[in-house]
């Protein structure tokens, strides 16, 4: 989530102009329809509607007019508009990528409240508006430090799409977490979506130069192919080849090898210091 790509800088670009009252607005609605990640989306937005409500009460056009506090202030919306990206990424991109990256997300929650209380802090709102009421919001904002985690189902979720080799039971496991993902659409039908998003997710990283996260789009990819085939009804007739039915994806950068994958690489991308 580090790597903005054009799509988030376009997106980000639409969001200029509004201040940040109303951006975090915009991430309370988006945290309210996360598919993924939800509980972290929603303490996150919590947090922001303490600040929000500060703000509010504070008259932020006037705040703007001087530069002590004026700078600080477009920092804290520049912060706000790339946290608007992460938690809206919870509800569009692909649910298996965002699953793989779980603690990677989780991390990304972390460092966007601590810089958007950094940048809070740096705009000397008491010097302003001297009351005493002020300084006991600032003060229960500076307290407010929510706990970011993956739910231990998503972890379990997680361990089964990045094993090497799967058996029955994983397809299962595979098949509850998109379902409850996907509630309107049929098994066959969700790995369909997720495919097509995950080779929009493939662009994005090629584009972004990110080879690791090519690697684990890629073991994704491979996934949902397997579940396709698994899920397929048996027939007598012989298998097709499997060339043909397992594309491989490249460009003039990439070439990909599914039978000589990093897997250790893989998993210490998808894994955080500290967040397990």
């Amino acid at each position: 989530m580090d790597n903005v790509g054009m799509d988030d800088v376009a997106n980000i670009a639409q969001l200029t102009g509004l201040d940040a009252v109303k951006l975090i607005g915009l991430i309370v609605k988006a945290a309210n329809t996360a598919r993924m990640h939800r509980k972290n989306c929603r303490q996150f937005a919590n947090h922001l509607k303490l600040i929000g409500n500060l703000l509010e009460q504070l008259k932020i056009s006037e705040l703007k007019r001087y530069p002590e506090t004026g700078e600080p202030l477009e920092q804290l919306e520049d912060a706000l508009r790339r946290s608007y990206l992460l938690v809206h990424s919870c509800q569009d991109r692909s649910y298996l990528y965002l699953l793989a990256m779980g603690w990677n997300i989780v991390y990304q929650f972390r460092k966007a409240q601590n810089e958007i209380d950094r940048y809070l802090k740096l705009v000397p709102l008491i010097t302003l508006v001297d009351n005493a009421r002020v300084r006991e919001k600032l003060e229960y904002i500076e307290m407010d430090q929510r706990e970011y985690t993956l739910d231990e189902e998503d972890q379990k979720a997680q361990q089964v799409i990045m094993k090497p080799d799967h058996c029955e039971t994983d397809s299962v496991v595979l098949k509850k977490t998109l379902s409850c993902s996907y509630p309107k659409y049929s098994f066959d039908e969700a790995l369909r979506k997720e495919n097509e998003k995950l080779r929009m997710e493939l662009q994005r990283s090629q584009a972004n130069l990110d080879m690791s996260q090519c690697e684990v789009i890629q073991r994704l990819l491979d996934v949902t192919q397997s579940a396709t085939m698994v899920c397929e009804p048996e027939k007598n007739t012989p298998v097709k080849n499997s060339k043909t039915m397992q594309p491989t994806y490249t460009d003039e950068k990439y070439s990909f090898d599914r039978n000589s994958s990093k897997k250790g690489e893989i998993a210490r991308y998808v894994t955080v210091v500290g967040g397990t």
